[in-house]
């Protein structure tokens, strides 16, 4: 069956319960769309479906999503659902290569069958590898180093592939490292494990945490810490829209970094979110991480010139700023 009456303002966002999943249906409502919030809820949370209807599923499942596809009639799909703890996928690709490239190539044929040809793919910086150069270009060699990012790399060729034989229509989007929380407070970071460094220092400093731990101080920056490109979980979702009016005019297959073009390092972001939350959040020196490069920020200069975006909350003291209100939020109100 193939769709004809799509409805152009309505879209499909797998795991649109997720940290940026339900920041970009927040930035779809108000920019005139009814998001679809498609989710298994294996990692992403109901109470965080707030701006359209939640359909519970997986998008492995096909006959599950070629029936949501039918009551919705979406005109396009913004896919986040997938796994994304790189350790994890280098103790068990499997797991990765299943989940994130097979149930992906499922999600696409249901929509090509259902005549669905927009597609903004949750890609990552994590498809450069360790950089040969910085600030990292779009055009940059893709070389992952581990599952997670070669999982990406292998779908964004997928997508290329679906627009020269079929004329899908897709944009890639590359994050760095995304951070913070909805200005509002509506929507935050609420990963379980949590691996980035924002959440786990804040953690750390209300209490939920012993400590921090730093792993290397010994790299070639102005501190011996990495430095990492954070960009406001909010900028992320504005750039998912502006995408998905690109795709409309007839671009496709094409990739984008999202960064703040600038790197804080691991000792900025703890002096930082010590001086906002006022609490002394205790550091425990460990070794360098096999695979951290020491330098890792985002040349989004494709991206401001073809998408017209360009960071609303570029500083640091925002980035924690925000998700500092939305955790100490949330503690309150579970106390």
């Amino acid at each position: 069956m193939h769709l004809v009456d799509s409805n152009e303002k309505t879209v499909l966002v797998t795991g649109g319960g997720g940290y940026i999943g339900s920041h970009t249906c927040k930035a779809l409502a108000e920019s005139g769309y009814t998001p679809i919030s498609y989710d298994n809820l294996s990692t992403g949370h109901a109470e965080l479906v707030k701006w359209g209807p939640l359909e519970v599923g997986d998008v492995g499942d096909a006959k599950r999503v070629k029936e949501v596809l039918e009551k919705y009639r979406p005109s396009a799909c913004i896919h986040f659902a997938g796994y994304i703890q790189v350790g994890e996928s280098v103790l068990n690709p499997g797991r990765y290569y299943q989940n994130n490239v097979s149930g992906t190539l499922v999600l696409l044929e249901a929509l090509l069958e259902s005549g669905v040809m927009g597609f903004i793919f949750s890609s990552s910086a994590a498809v450069y590898g360790t950089p040969q150069t910085s600030p990292i270009p779009d055009d940059h060699l893709l070389t992952p180093i581990n599952p997670y990012g070669e999982s990406k790399r292998i779908v964004e060729g997928i997508l290329g592939d679906f627009g020269t034989a079929h004329g899908m229509r897709s944009v890639s989007l590359r994050y760095f490292n995304a951070a913070g929380a909805d200005p509002d407070g509506e929507s935050g970071e609420l990963h379980d494990p949590e691996t980035h460094l924002i959440p786990l220092v804040l953690q750390a400093a209300i209490g939920k945490r012993s400590d921090i731990t730093v792993f290397g101080d010994d790299y070639g920056t102005p501190d011996g810490t990495c430095l990492r490109d954070y960009i406001h979980v909010t900028d992320l979702a504005r750039a998912h829209v502006l995408a998905l009016e690109m795709i409309g005019y007839g671009v496709t297959a094409r990739a984008f970094n999202l960064g703040n073009g600038k790197g804080f390092s691991v000792m900025e972001v703890i002096r930082e979110a010590e001086r906002i939350t006022g609490k002394r959040i205790p550091v425990v020196l460990g070794g360098r991480r096999r695979g951290d490069p020491p330098v890792l920020v985002a040349d989004s200069s494709r991206a401001r010139v073809e998408l017209g975006w360009a960071p609303r909350y570029p500083g640091l003291d925002e980035i924690i700023g925000t998700a500092w209100r939305f955790y100490s939020a949330r503690e309150t109100v579970e106390k």
